[in-house]
């Protein structure tokens, strides 16, 4: 084999170590490349650097996401990266799964559109839109990481004969931290306290860096699901007042369980919450729910907490409400777009807490919530009962 030959001549150029590595791969490339009855793909490349009279050898391994796998379906992904999966939960899509990323797919989608049986949609990526799914003969189901589903046309993909699912429970634990996290942190300051403290023009601490008590205040949750009542769990621990409005009531024991009241007008919650927390999915009848009127129903001292969906405020009228003093502060994880443009009004306001939707990063739960989607994804693709299919 040429490959081999031109190493052995190599061989005194390189330590022993580095020289028995290569040909060991070189060999197993010689390999795999015989006809065999099942076909295995490695994307492994070599250079041989020559500059200057020194040799140099690098082994180069190729990030390619259409890794093939014997007797796996396929399923196509938005990107194993920054911007797509990490690395380690990638894995568990391969354990399952042939994957393929967008990039390479769009490519030439006429060849890998009929073997995709599986989309595995991450932070609303790859679009469900109607040119990708028709290039998707074969597909089965849209599996989503995450429990909104407002990103897909869920009656549009069901009756082309796809399953739609979610991740709901996974991701409660998480958010509900994140959403506390915000409520403390733009109750007590904590960002400009950092930024006082680490400013090298810092000589005193000034006395106006003043907070508002979490400790024994009204919480006001609008919208009781899963994530609604891990919030409520919490809250509990800081002794607050809890109100919540929901479509539907909690049982009493779930009320008692936590001590919160059921408020079925929820303008009644947002004149008597000093926190008012949005949880809910983003629906037709959610859009816009907090506008000019919501807001001015609310204490001057009050503070509006979002880790819903951006879309469930009216934005323009949240900045007015904050410059107004109509409300204290806001304190926000989703806003729409995301992110926002660079000028917009909300990034100038000193009394605003942004955080990029990261309500669900963390490793245990991005390893969840991928294990869930391949579960479902499987399970679908299989024939078998669905664990979290959607229905509408």
């Amino acid at each position: 084999m040429p490959c081999l030959r031109s190493l052995r001549c190599v061989r005194k150029l390189w330590s022993p170590a580095q020289t028995s590595r290569l040909l060991k791969v070189a060999k197993l490339h010689r390999s795999v490349t015989k006809p065999h009855h099942e076909k295995v793909f490695f994307s492994l490349l070599f250079t041989v650097r020559v500059c200057r009279g020194r040799c140099g050898l690098s082994l180069m391994k190729t990030h390619r996401c259409d890794v093939m796998a014997d007797n796996k379906p396929w399923a196509l992904i938005s990107e194993v990266g920054e911007q797509g999966y990490l690395e380690e939960v990638a894995d568990i899509i391969k354990r399952h799964f042939n994957i393929i990323c967008l990039k390479d797919f769009l490519q030439n989608p006429q060849f890998h559109g009929p073997k995709v049986q599986a989309l595995l949609v991450w932070n609303c990526c790859p679009e469900a839109e109607p040119s990708l799914l028709g290039s998707l003969p074969s597909l089965k189901v849209v599996a989503n990481g995450g429990v909104g589903i407002d990103h897909l046309d869920v009656p549009y993909i069901n009756r082309l004969g796809v399953k739609v699912t979610n991740t709901p429970g996974v991701v409660s634990n998480a958010t509900a931290d994140m959403a506390m996290a915000l409520l403390l942190a733009s109750a007590r300051k904590v960002v400009e306290g950092h930024q006082i403290a680490i400013n090298p023009k810092t000589t005193h601490i000034p006395q106006c860096l003043m907070g508002a008590e979490v400790t024994g205040s009204t919480l006001g949750i609008i919208g009781m699901g899963h994530i609604g009542y891990k919030v409520a769990q919490r809250s509990k621990g800081f002794d607050m007042k809890i109100l919540y409005h929901n479509r539907s009531r909690r049982s009493v024991e779930d009320e008692q369980a936590v001590g919160a009241t059921y408020s079925e007008n929820m303008d009644d919650l947002l004149r008597e919450s000093d926190f008012v927390m949005l949880v809910v999915n983003l629906t037709p009848e959610t859009t816009g729910l907090i506008s000019h009127r919501e807001l001015s129903l609310m204490k001057p001292t009050a503070t509006l907490v979002n880790v819903s969906r951006g879309r469930v405020v009216d934005q323009d009228a949240l900045v007015t409400a904050l410059q107004s003093g109509t409300i204290r502060a806001a304190a926000l994880d989703v806003t729409h777009p995301e992110p926002l443009p660079r000028d917009h009004a909300l990034l100038s306001l000193p009394n605003v807490l942004i955080t990029p939707h990261v309500g669900t990063n963390t490793y245990t739960t991005t390893r969840k919530m991928v294990q869930r989607m391949v579960e479902n994804a499987v399970a679908a693709v299989k024939g078998l009962p669905v664990p979290d299919e959607v229905k509408l």
